[in-house]
């Protein structure tokens, strides 16, 4: 798009950075007006796997202080930090982790009890 130089920026700031785009618009009352363009946000992303998180509302940092605590996170564990499968990897290996503990203590009863044996 060809940059229009009928129009002047309204603000201070006078460089045509990231945070200070314009866009060209025609007012009723026939005048070119520059109005200014908010950034796209990417919305929260998965502490692990950096998805974006499903079910959660892609808005500025400022926004999400007035927004709904259920507009915010997921109700789930780790609901507005991390997305479902990482919490479910999460789950399974904590739960394996347990498992093995358990075996580990049996196996060393069952060593035990043979060194009981052998030496009675």
């Amino acid at each position: 798009m060809v940059k229009n130089v009928r129009i002047t920026y309204r603000r201070r700031h006078s460089y045509a950075t990231k945070s200070n785009r314009i866009v060209a618009v025609k007012t009723p009352g026939g005048k070119l007006v520059a109005q200014y363009r908010k950034k796209s946000v990417s919305g929260p992303k998965c502490g692990d796997c950096k998805q974006a998180l499903k079910g959660i509302k892609h808005l500025s940092v400022k926004a999400y202080k007035t927004v709904s605590k259920s507009q915010r996170t997921v109700s789930r564990a780790y609901g507005g930090s991390r997305c479902a499968n990482c919490v479910r990897q999460r789950i399974v290996r904590a739960f394996l982790i347990e498992e093995q503990k358990i075996v580990k203590k049996v196996l060393l009863e069952k060593l035990s009890k043979k060194k009981a044996e052998k030496s009675a």
